[in-house]
């Protein structure tokens, strides 16, 4: 065990609480990049049956061939390849479900963080206690940090939730890759985002110094 961790193996109170909420925000997070991976593997799934499906519509320039040689295996291709379009929908839909109760542990942290904070301003005046609880954060700090971290997540969330609802409805192949890019990518959580956990990891003593 490191210096650091042995300084914080025994910490309680109100630091033993920002100690653990820095562990769940590092956990959830690499659920949610889990999460994103398997999204994104849904996504790409979806936007290649959609660009498949446009790719055998029949060109207007040919006349259809008679009804008995084409209708049965047609209309088996069509709702085959709708069942399936349908099932990865589903996976995707479950994905973004797990991201919003992943959100709504995040949002948790984010209270309990503001309930240290009460505390705090409670007991030691709007400037709060005079020694800092880890390294050197004031706990106002680690509200902040969490408030971040909540920020960024949100508003991906919402984003994931309209590539879920858009995905498979659009046919513009060009607008699918762009929603592939976004989910990927992921824009709203940016590298600061991901700074913040390990700055938050580092003054908690879950990484050394």
């Amino acid at each position: 065990m490191s210096s650091s961790n042995t300084k914080f193996s025994a910490v309680t109170g109100s630091a033993r609480k920002i100690k653990d909420n820095a562990a769940d925000w590092h956990n959830l997070m690499l659920k949610w990049d889990k999460l994103n991976n398997d999204g994104f593997q849904c996504a790409t799934n979806i936007v290649n049956m959609r660009n498949s499906q446009r790719d055998q519509q029949p060109l207007d320039d040919f006349p259809p061939a008679p009804a008995c040689q084409t209708f049965p295996s047609a209309v088996q291709q069509q709702a085959a390849g709708a069942a399936e379009l349908q099932d990865e929908c589903s996976r995707l839909q479950a994905v973004v479900d797990r991201m919003v109760v992943i959100v709504a542990k995040m949002e948790h942290l984010m209270s309990v963080q503001r309930g240290i904070q009460d505390l705090e301003e409670f007991q030691f005046g709007p400037e709060g206690r005079t020694l800092p609880l880890c390294h050197s954060w004031k706990t106002q700090e680690f509200e902040e940090s969490s408030r971040v971290l909540l920020a960024a997540f949100s508003q991906e969330l919402k984003l994931k939730q309209v590539i879920l609802q858009e995905l498979a409805h659009t046919a513009v192949a060009d607008l699918h890759m762009v929603y592939l890019s976004c989910w990927l990518h992921q824009p709203f959580i940016p590298a600061q985002t991901r700074l913040a956990l390990e700055a938050l990891l580092l003054e908690t003593g879950h990484r050394s110094l």
